[in-house]
């Protein structure tokens, strides 16, 4: 697999529609991220955040002290611009694909260049985590021209293959982050749904705005099979054979109920749920979202 896969021709015209398409959408969407996230504070303090213990008391700004009776410290160069991180599952289910031209994974890699093609643009870094069972890759945020190409180079060496532990993973990525990020986190979420939960309120607890990109092979979603059938569970090789045709409204009762979860826990959450399939134009799903979350700002 080589990197020029991602950026063969239909998919550079793919993200160049979505650029010119999105602009005005992107701008408000990462504005809306730079914005100070203290209700009612004012615009000429937006470089400024809450003092912290641990913080440098030489740091507190006594000017903002007081006109505010509260102590805020001025935000090093560091922390006024976001930070993302485009996070990747691994695991060998993201290899999957019943009738699609592209796998979950690569999918993924195609979101993931648009959103990392969209914040460069923005002059924001973005860098890049893989996972399986533990982090695996971590690329450091860049806002240069070169870093699409980084990533993008990196993503094209790996093969997802193996089992996962997203929650695990999720968790030691909320220990690295250093400041306020975005994290946008591209997974088919085949795991215990609890531990999943808990792990993303944690990373938003951090501060930090994180996207769900929550990615299924459209079979999965529709499960277009008929008669019997043999079906592998692709981490762990166990095979289970079925009679699809019965077995179809039970699968899409549970598919259904599996992604309306995450809808409503990430909602109370302040997570950013966006569902998907491998059937959809990723520039088109990509602009719907970034339209819908405009709204919110």
């Amino acid at each position: 697999m080589s990197v020029e896969k991602y950026l063969k021709p239909e998919v550079i015209r793919q993200i160049a529609r979505l650029d010119l398409r999105a602009q005005f959408i992107v701008k408000g969407f990462l504005q809306g991220l730079h914005a100070s996230p203290y209700h009612g504070f004012s615009v000429e303090f937006s470089e400024h955040r809450k003092y912290t213990p641990g913080d440098n008391p030489d740091d507190i700004d006594w000017l903002v002290y007081a006109k505010t009776d509260k102590y805020y410290i001025k935000k090093f160069e560091a922390e006024t611009n976001i930070h993302g991180y485009l996070v990747m599952d691994l695991s060998r289910s993201m290899a999957y694909t019943y009738r699609q031209q592209l796998t979950k994974f690569e999918y993924s890699i195609c979101l993931a260049a648009a959103m990392a093609y969209l914040m460069i643009h923005q002059q924001d870094p973005v860098g890049l985590i893989t996972f399986d069972r533990k982090i695996r890759d971590s690329l450091a945020p860049k806002s240069k021209r070169k870093q699409l190409g980084n990533i993008l180079s990196l993503l094209s060496r790996l093969e997802p293959q193996g089992e996962t532990d997203i929650a695990r993973s999720i968790t030691q990525i909320a220990a690295m982050l250093k400041h306020r990020s975005l994290v946008m986190l591209f997974t088919d979420l085949f795991a215990e749904t609890e531990s999943v939960l808990r792990a993303l309120h944690r990373l938003r607890h951090g501060g930090h705005d994180v996207i769900l990109f929550h990615v299924l092979d459209e079979a999965e979603l529709r499960f277009p099979f008929e008669g019997m059938v043999e079906f592998e569970e692709p981490e762990t090789g166990e095979k289970l054979q079925v009679d699809a045709t019965d077995f179809r409204p039970e699968y899409l009762a549970e598919i259904a109920a599996f992604r309306d979860r995450y809808h409503q826990e990430c909602l109370t959450s302040g997570v950013d749920y966006v569902p998907l399939d491998t059937s959809m134009q990723f520039d088109r799903a990509l602009t719907e979202y970034l339209a819908q979350r405009k709204t919110r700002f």
